[in-house]
Parts: structure tokens; C-alpha cells; sequence
């Protein structure tokens, strides 16, 4: 099923590039400033993808992929970094639109980022030779220290969006990395992360899918007012 990887791609994006163009959500209104936030993460994610492949600590199943590479990565797995965040930022804003209480106090906002803080820096400092763990892990990081100091509102709506955005991350990286099917799209190396899975997802994509979201709907809420 050499097209399964692209089928999760524009399935994941379909519905929410429908509905972008529904007349009280009008998401279209934030496909500029999210389009630099697809390029500027693309710009981070991507070298990381490509280093990560030539080292061996991730892969992809030529099975599932139609075989277009570019830098060593499918051309599908260039797509995901389009259609995910896409559809991630959309949820997150139409569950805003329709619950637009769905907001933690800054308080309990502030508690939960150092505590998310401060694990994520002891898991990195003792987990220093894993190279899945540090270095994703060391984003999460740095992009929740700047968010917490610059755009505290977003992390306040954002801890609650995306415990919903968990649902289909579970089915779509789920299937990625082999539930449901005979072999995984995408393979990971053991030795370069914790070894603990959801089901038969790496705990670090959880944080890396955290971190991807977050840093478009950082750079959206940057340049549009009221967002």
C-alpha cells in the first residue's frame, strides 16, 4: 500500500481545508501568517528529519511511500509538516470559536509550565546520550520558556486544545508507527529514545507533535491581533 503515508496526509488536512472556508469560523483569514509558521517550523523540523535519517535514529518503510525523496526524506513526510499543522492550528481555533471559555487560569497555566519545564529538563540531563529525547526534548523547552514569557494566553487554551488533538494523534502516529498495519511507516531506533510507547508511539512524539503545534499557533498569535 505504497500510498498509505500520503492517504493520512491529505485525509488529515481534507476536512479541515473544507471547513477552513465555513462563514463564522473563516479560517482563511489566518493562512498567511500560518503559512510562515509552516515554513519557519519546516525550517527547524526538516534539518532535524534529514540528520535524523542519515544517522539511522529514524526511518521510513519504502512500502508505504510512493518512492519521491528529497533530501533523503518521501515527499510525503515533507507534506506531513503542512497538512498536520494545518489541521492542528484549525482544530485549535474552531474549538475556540465554539468554546470559547476553554481556558485555563494563568495561574494553573504558570504551574503546569514549570512543572512541564522542570521534567523535561531533568528527563534531558539523564537521558543526555539519546539523541530522539535531548534534542526534542530541549526544544519543548525553549519554545515553552519563550511562549510563557510572550504569549502566556495562548499556552492557557492551548494545554486544553490539545489534550483534544491527542484523539486523532493517536490514530493518525498510531498508525505511523505500525497499529493497525503489518510494519510501521516510520521506524525508530531504540537505543536513541526512552523505550516507553503509547500503544506503539514513541513517548517523545507526543512532546515532538507538542512542540510542531505550538510553534505555529506561536507564530500565528504573534501577527494576528485578537487571535
Amino acid at each position: 500500500m505504497d500510498y498509505l503515508y500520503l492517504l493520512l496526509n491529505l485525509v488529515s488536512v481534507s476536512v479541515p481545508f473544507i471547513f477552513s472556508f465555513h462563514p463564522k469560523l473563516k479560517f482563511y483569514n489566518y493562512w498567511k501568517p500560518l503559512a510562515l509558521g509552516i515554513l519557519i517550523s519546516m525550517l527547524i523540523f526538516i534539518p532535524w528529519d534529514v540528520f535524523f535519517t542519515k544517522q539511522g535514529i529514524w526511518g521510513f518503510n519504502d512500502t508505504y511511500f510512493l518512492g519521491t525523496t528529497l533530501f533523503g526524506l518521501p515527499f510525503e513526510e515533507w507534506l506531513f509538516f503542512i497538512c498536520i499543522p494545518y489541521a492542528c492550528v484549525f482544530t485549535h481555533y474552531a474549538l475556540l470559536y465554539y468554546f470559547p471559555k476553554m481556558a485555563l487560569s494563568e495561574s494553573t497555566t504558570k504551574m503546569i509550565s514549570y512543572v512541564l519545564i522542570t521534567l523535561l529538563i531533568i528527563i534531558s540531563v539523564l537521558n543526555y546520550d539519546k539523541w530522539y529525547t535531548l534534542i526534542n526534548f530541549l526544544l519543548a523547552i525553549i519554545l515553552l520558556t519563550v511562549v510563557l514569557i510572550k504569549k502566556i494566553m495562548l499556552l492557557q487554551s492551548y494545554y486544553l486544545t490539545f489534550l483534544v488533538m491527542l484523539i486523532p494523534f493517536f490514530i493518525v502516529n498510531g498508525i505511523l508507527t505500525g497499529s493497525f498495519i503489518e510494519n510501521e511507516v516510520v521506524w525508530y531506533n531504540n537505543d536513541e529514545n526512552l523505550g516507553i510507547r503509547l500503544f506503539t508511539i514513541p513517548i517523545e512524539d507526543s512532546v515532538y507533535a507538542f512542540t510542531l503545534i505550538l510553534l505555529n499557533l506561536f507564530v500565528v498569535k504573534l501577527l494576528v491581533k485578537d487571535s
